[in-house]
């Protein structure tokens, strides 16, 4: 009964009439069994379909890849130039920057070749090949190779991809990889064959009060005036393949890349992104997204903010720390106003009453169809939800202090600690020097260049008596107990000595222990149990959130195949898992609340009135001041003069887009994605086609920048411009 139930979503979730709105991340190799080309034609699509993904074809898929760990790019010049955002670039840029060389503050323009910065553990990935693996996956639990369950696991998608690669053509060719993923909760099963670069240069950014102009203040919000770009580009060996850094390497000559449109754009314009977005929960029932928002959102809110105040102030008070946690602060204050908007918006949106209501009315599907597993799905969910509840918030509570906000402590070697105890204990000299260089590693990989002990010091302070009282006694690590026992309760002079007198504290005494180690030292060091007990609670936290999902993937698939059979012939995206996707839509203003309008685009004007010199977020340099004064636009400015800056799309898009193609109705690209709006970030769990929109930099302000403030017309003139 299962497996069929499997084969009807198939059916269910491929064979669809056009759709009314804008929502869904649609997967381009449904694109055809979805009859999307008509909607898209219909919106404003002038392309043939089939060059935007044929598997026996170049297309505008082979354009588009994953920029480092979680940002899409896209090709945009013969010579593998690539764009993203200024905040997905922002590692890197930090990475190359240091108070003599601050290219945060003052921006990086490579003028050749020769110019552009390797940027060590950078990659651009391209998805080379997908195909449906759901018959394979299907076949491996009706022979009972796999159970059901297991077909979500990790061990079985990963050994499913290896077997897979290793019967293709693909085989043993440079830099190509394979992921199995499931979709649409584990009712299909694709196979992604992947090619990474891993010689990625930086070519040129912006200073960040371009790139991030607005910062925090404006994040998530419209209107926008950020030049939220950067600019990189692939290197290759002679035959542009795959390879490691090399000065003999050469820029990839790509096989495709995007033309750039300088013709403009109106409302009611045709807009198409394509990107890897990275998660969606539109599948969630109404005690699923109460778990959202007080299981994860909640506890990231109230960690995050009480280690940005710590890092704010110290990253005012010096350059040097300024530049060590720019890219720290960046990526926690992001999810940290996302959490924030998110909740307000499920309240505002009536997020929580919709699911309600979509309930009710599966319920009643359920017994049209005289379905028993869909009419106890959801009350079986929401006896899941009762469970993991509270251990859902422990888990956030701890990873936001211990894993993400503390970084003390924080080295995946510290397992080598285990080993040096057992060589100690059992005296072997070998294994001793063997665990001692290990120890070396986990020393260098905590005081690396980016970490400053006394600013982490101070965020130990803030977060280690947070977390106490923010879960109960059975949630606290062991050191907890040497806190109240030895320390007398005092947080304070525990972490002092916690930073100060133990093994990992200063290279005085590391080296100390290194010189003569012993098995008492070990035993009796601070850090050496704050370390063990840490990483104890995270696996009993880990192991009885585990426990308590019980059959939840088993639950979902269930729940998502009936919603796809009961909203039928209406066709159904499956949630963002970061692969490949493909959104459209169209160019539109909006009306967040009575009395207000936004229209769709912002100009430079918007620069100059958001300026203000006495807040970090709103300087405007003096050269952009100067181009604005005379009015040097060039060839990028509107046909009334002004310089356009941002736009807004009714573009369906959540994290992981950030640096998308925004392209128009011929394909060509005419902005990069990078937010969405403060009133739909609710979004990821319910779509509201009034009010979600995707904000982009327009590609003119882009180019704009480049030439006339960075003077790279180098880069200008490698592209593909159609005016």
């Amino acid at each position: 009964m299962r497996k069929l139930k499997v084969w009807a979503l198939a059916l269910a979730c491929a064979v669809f009439a056009p759709v009314k709105a804008d929502e869904g991340m649609w997967l381009l190799q449904l694109m055809q069994e979805q009859n999307l080309a008509e909607r898209m034609k219909a919106q404003g699509l002038a392309m043939d379909v089939s060059g935007i993904y044929s598997p026996e074809q170049v297309t505008l898929k082979d354009a588009v890849g994953i920029f480092g760990g979680g940002c899409t790019g896209e090709i945009i010049s013969p010579n593998g130039l690539i764009l993203t955002n200024h905040h997905c670039g922002y590692d890197a840029i930090q990475q190359h920057s240091s108070v003599e060389h601050d290219y945060l503050t003052d921006g990086f323009w490579a003028k050749s070749y020769e110019e552009e910065l390797p940027t060590p553990g950078l990659t651009f990935k391209f998805v080379e090949r997908i195909v449906d693996v759901t018959g394979r996956v299907n076949e491996d639990i009706r022979k009972n190779k796999i159970t059901e369950s297991e077909s979500f696991t990790k061990e079985y998608l990963t050994r499913l991809a290896d077997e897979e690669l290793k019967k293709s053509d693909l085989k043993g060719k440079p830099g190509i990889s394979a992921q199995a993923l499931p979709f649409y909760q584990g009712n299909r099963f694709y196979l992604f064959f992947i090619k990474t670069y891993s010689d990625v240069r930086m070519v040129a950014a912006p200073p960040s009060s371009i790139g991030k102009f607005g910062g925090e203040t404006d994040n998530w919000m419209w209107p926008r005036h950020t030049c939220d770009f950067s600019i990189f580009r692939i290197y290759a060996d002679k035959d542009g393949n795959p390879a490691e850094y090399s000065e003999t390497n050469v820029p990839l000559k790509a096989k495709k890349h995007l033309a750039i449109s300088l013709r403009g754009l109106q409302e009611g314009d045709y807009a198409m992104i394509m990107g890897f977005p990275g998660s969606t929960s539109r599948y969630l029932t109404e005690s699923e997204v109460r778990l959202r928002m007080n299981g994860t959102n909640i506890p990231r809110i109230a960690v995050r903010e009480a280690r940005q105040a710590v890092l704010r102030q110290e990253m005012a008070a010096s350059d040097k720390v300024r530049i060590q946690y720019a890219s720290k602060f960046a990526a926690s204050s992001n999810y940290w106003k996302n959490s924030i908007g998110m909740n307000k918006a499920i309240v505002d949106n009536k997020v929580l009453e919709t699911k309600a209501d979509q309930e009710v009315k599966f319920f009643e599907f359920a017994e049209k169809v005289q379905n028993e597993d869909y009419k106890s799905v959801v009350s079986r969910i929401d006896a899941y939800v009762d469970r993991v509840a509270p251990l859902r918030a422990q888990l956030t509570y701890f990873i936001e202090t211990f894993r993400s906000g503390i970084e003390f402590a924080g080295s995946s070697k510290l397992a080598v600690l285990k080993d040096l105890a057992a060589a100690l204990k059992d005296g072997k000299k070998k294994e001793i020097e063997k665990a001692l260089a290990g120890l070396k590693e986990a020393y260098a990989d905590i005081h690396n260049k980016d970490y400053d002990h006394e600013v982490d010091r101070k965020v130990a302070k803030a977060l280690i008596p947070l977390y106490a009282q923010s879960v109960p006694a059975e949630a606290l690590p062991g050191f907890y107990k040497t806190i109240q026992q030895k320390f007398r309760g005092d947080y304070n002079a525990y972490i002092d000595a916690l930073y100060d007198q133990t093994i990992f504290a200063s290279e005085k005494n590391f080296n100390a222990f290194v010189a003569a180690p012993t098995l008492d030292a070990l035993g009796k060091d601070l850090f050496v149990q704050y370390s063990a007990t840490v990483n104890d609670m995270f696996k009993e936290l880990v192991n009885k959130l585990d426990e308590a999902n019980g059959d939840i993937n088993l639950l979902h698939k269930t729940y998502v195949r009936g919603l796809c059979e009961m909203y039928a012939p209406t066709p159904k995206a499956p949630d963002a898992n970061f692969t490949i996707r493909l959104t459209y839509g169209n160019v539109k203003s909006y009306d967040p609340k009575d009395g207000i309008h936004y229209k769709y685009y912002t100009t430079l004007k918007g620069v100059m009135e958001k300026e203000d010199p006495n807040n970090p977020e709103f300087v405007v340099p003096a050269k952009l001041k100067e181009l604005y004064a005379t009015k040097n636009y060039g060839r990028y400015a509107l046909p009334n003069g002004e310089m356009p800056v941002c736009f807004l799309t009714t573009n369906d898009i959540t994290g992981g887009n950030s640096g998308s193609p925004v392209m128009n109705g011929n394909g060509e690209l005419i902005g990069a994605a990078f937010d969405g709006n403060w009133e739909s970030l609710s979004g990821d769990i319910n779509f509201d086609n009034n009010l979600q929109r995707c904000i982009a930099v327009d590609i003119r302000y882009v180019l704009f920048i480049i030439e006339k403030l960075g003077g790279c017309r180098n880069l200008i003139d490698e592209m593909t411009i159609v005016e």
